[in-house]
């Protein structure tokens, strides 16, 4: 049965000038397996765009709840490439008090924009 949904869209421009501009931006919203890819290197700013709206929409789908850390949330990556979603402390708490017991996640980036969807099932 499906909790929630939550969608979200990044433009990637922006959001790129945002980690320029702020040097820590990105090692306090992303964890280290999230700034990089399955080989070590750096993500593209447009991978990056797509990881934090999935975040966002984690949070949507949550009803946007006081108190989520960022590093609670974690898009992670199989070895083909399939990115999925693990939580843990506060999201986990928030989504243990809504019945969430299984993410679904798709993410996206084209012309600039990037976006994800989540489905909290329970």
């Amino acid at each position: 049965m499906i909790v929630a949904v939550g969608i979200d869209v990044v433009l990637v421009d922006r959001f790129a000038r945002a980690l320029a501009r702020t040097p820590l931006l990105a090692d306090r919203l992303f964890t280290e397996a999230e700034r990089c890819t399955v080989s070590g290197n750096p993500r593209s700013p447009e991978s990056l765009a797509a990881r934090f709206a999935a975040k966002e929409a984690v949070a949507k789908a949550l009803g946007a709840p006081a108190g989520l850390h960022w590093h609670d949330c974690e898009v992670v990556s199989d070895p083909d490439g399939r990115p999925w979603l693990t939580v843990a402390g506060t999201v986990a708490a928030v989504a243990t008090e809504r019945g969430v017991q299984r993410w679904h996640l798709s993410l996206s980036h084209d012309g600039g924009i990037a976006s994800a969807m989540v489905v909290a099932e329970r």
